[in-house]
């Protein structure tokens, strides 16, 4: 499918990288254009060894022609980029990495999808680690959590298994891609610069669906209302999770995870703490069991499993002050939940890119917070947002700054908490840089 074609890979980053070398090995002409010029010198000079023509800098209209069979597209380039509206006028399919990459798959491999808005990384790094640990060396790790499809394309055999978490951007690309399992942990607003609505972003998540049949499953949150809303029509064999009442399926009841009237573990057992915690857990677990994995594995697994890097992580105590990292909390959700997991006083470092999104969902959770330290593009709309809320609110215009804003206005007992509801890249190429500053410069601190 993807040999002797004309393609065109918009966006280099590392998915962009990655799909050209694949490409470049199936006799394909390609260009890849980027308007950053600031890419990896080693990767750039690899590509061009591989015969591909490479446009840094520059969005140069008369590279991009009608004689063209793709363009593959980087999740994080807009809808409406000239590129994009120029093949979708004159009929050039345009996909992602991880569209293009389904197709190369070996046979018979088990594909286990996960999305949402909230959840994905920890649901998908515990599925991952359950199953690994049941068929080690035949279980791969792909998707938006940092390893693009097309990295570990050469590794994967038949009837192995694939983990992959998909990003609402990623799937806008889908067409033909088809999990044997897909996972729905929650939908609320987000994305909305790129999608506009919420009904274009909610319409945009049924896409991991769309080719499923009775033969697949779809793991669905209960509770959450558009989720359940929108997969009412969904051809999949159906299977939910609640953390608020017994169904049919995985759900809490008495400090216990069950799964079909099935007790499979205690929550005092868990290291992670938190109903939506328990949510990601939950999902994991029902993977596991339509895999035939054994409670033995799931239950070690999950007493093992300690978090992901940049979600409500701790990253240390200075005079008995906490420091959690949150930076991939990039939408107020995700910070509705960290502000949930502390009792403590909270002084909250808050900011990022500008997407034009409210901060009131943060209302209701704002009880502990003593003191905001906002910085970034919103820095401005989130001291407004606080004056309106009598919360004191201290204006820097960097990480570094708002973070020894807080550590100075901190007293023994209290928790310094960055938690963004802010995408990075104002100021950083993505959540890990940010969350990464975060722990030097705390390090830094303490070592003062």
């Amino acid at each position: 499918m993807f040999e002797n074609k004309k393609i065109f890979i918009l966006g280099m980053a590392r998915s962009g990288y990655e799909a050209a070398k694949v490409l470049a090995k199936r006799n394909n002409q390609i260009i890849l254009c980027d308007i950053n010029p600031n890419q990896n010198e080693e990767h750039i000079k690899e590509l061009e060894k591989l015969g591909i023509k490479l446009y840094l800098g520059t969005d140069r209209e008369d590279i991009l022609d009608e004689s063209f069979d793709y363009i593959i597209k980087n999740p994080g380039v807009k809808f409406d980029n000239k590129y994009v509206l120029y093949a979708q006028k004159h009929n050039i399919k345009v996909i992602n990495e991880i569209e293009m990459a389904f197709h190369l798959l070996p046979k018979n491999v088990k594909l286990i999808a996960i999305t949402g808005t909230n959840g994905k990384t920890t649901t998908t790094t515990l599925t991952y680690e359950i199953i690994s640990n049941a068929f080690p060396h035949r279980t791969h790790l792909a998707g938006n959590i940092g390893f693009p499809l097309c990295e570990v394309l050469e590794d994967i055999k038949e009837n192995d298994y694939l983990v992959m978490e998909i990003g609402v951007p990623q799937l806008h690309d889908f067409y033909d891609f088809n999990p044997d399992i897909a996972i729905l942990t929650n939908i609320f607003e987000a994305h909305l610069d790129m999608f506009k609505t919420r009904e274009y972003y909610n319409e945009t998540k049924l896409r991991m669906f769309q080719n499923h049949t009775s033969k697949n499953i779809a793991i669905i949150n209960h509770d959450n209302e558009d989720a359940f809303r929108i997969t009412k029509d969904i051809k999949s064999t159906k299977k939910y999770f609640s953390s608020n009442e017994k169904i049919d399926g995985a759900y809490l009841k008495d400090n216990s995870i069950y799964y079909y009237d099935e007790k499979i573990i205690d929550t005092k057992d868990i290291k992670l703490q938190g109903k939506h915690n328990y949510e990601n857990i939950m999902c994991a677990i029902m993977v596991a069991k339509e895999l035939n994995i054994s409670n033995d594995i799931i239950i070690d697994t999950i007493k093992n499993f300690s978090g992901v890097e940049h979600r409500i992580e701790y990253s240390g105590t200075i005079n008995n002050i906490e420091f959690y990292n949150d930076s991939k909390a990039t939408n107020v959700t995700s910070t509705q939940i960290a502000l949930s997991s502390f009792k403590k006083p909270t002084i909250l470092l808050l900011g990022g890119l500008d997407r034009g999104h409210s901060f009131d969902g943060l209302i209701p959770y704002m009880n502990n917070v003593k003191l905001v330290c906002s910085f970034g593009q919103t820095k401005n709309r989130i001291k407004d947002f606080c004056d309106k809320q009598n919360t004191k609110c201290i204006v820097n215009e960097t990480l570094k700054e708002a973070l020894n804003s807080a550590y100075e206005n901190a007293k023994s007992g209290d928790v310094i908490l960055l938690s963004p509801a802010c995408a990075s890249w104002d100021q950083y190429k993505c959540f890990e840089d940010r969350g990464t500053e975060f722990k030097k410069l705390v390090k830094e601190l303490k070592e003062k």
